[in-house]
C-alpha cells in the first residue's frame, strides 16, 4: 500500500509541474484578482442559492431572478479571464482523462499478469 501511495505522490507532483496545471494555476490566480469577475461570480452564486431556497420549498424561481441569473451569466461568460479559465481546465481535464485512461489500462494489465508482488 505504501508503495502505491508514493508512486501516487511522485504522479500528483509530476502532473503538478505539467503546462496544463501551470496554465490553470495562472488562469485560477488571474480570475480570483479580476474584481468584475469576482463580483459577477459572487452575485450569480447568492442568486443561485437564492433560487435554490425557492425550489426546495416547492415553489417556482421568479421571472426576474431567471432573467437576471441569465443575464449575469451572460457577462460573466463574456469576460476574457473566464473565457481563459474555461480554456485552462479544459486543457486539464483532457490530461488527467488520459492519465485515468493510461491507469485504467495499466491496472487491466496487472490484474492479468501472472507475476504476484508483494510488498
Amino acid at each position: 500500500m505504501t508503495e502505491v501511495l508514493e508512486m501516487a505522490e511522485s504522479l500528483g507532483r509530476t502532473i503538478g509541474r505539467t503546462s496544463e496545471h501551470r496554465v490553470l494555476a495562472r488562469a485560477v490566480e488571474a480570475a480570483d484578482n479580476d474584481r468584475e469577475f469576482v463580483a459577477l461570480n459572487n452575485d450569480l452564486q447568492r442568486l443561485w442559492e437564492a433560487m435554490r431556497a425557492t425550489v426546495a420549498r416547492g415553489e417556482e424561481p421568479d421571472g426576474g431572478d431567471l432573467r437576471r441569473h441569465d443575464e449575469i451569466a451572460g457577462k460573466l461568460h463574456a469576460l476574457s479571464v473566464y473565457q481563459s479559465l474555461v480554456a485552462a481546465q479544459t486543457n486539464f481535464d483532457k490530461l488527467m482523462t488520459k492519465v485515468d485512461e493510461t491507469m485504467r489500462e495499466g491496472m487491466r494489465k496487472g490484474a492479468s499478469s501472472p507475476i504476484l508482488v508483494v510488498s
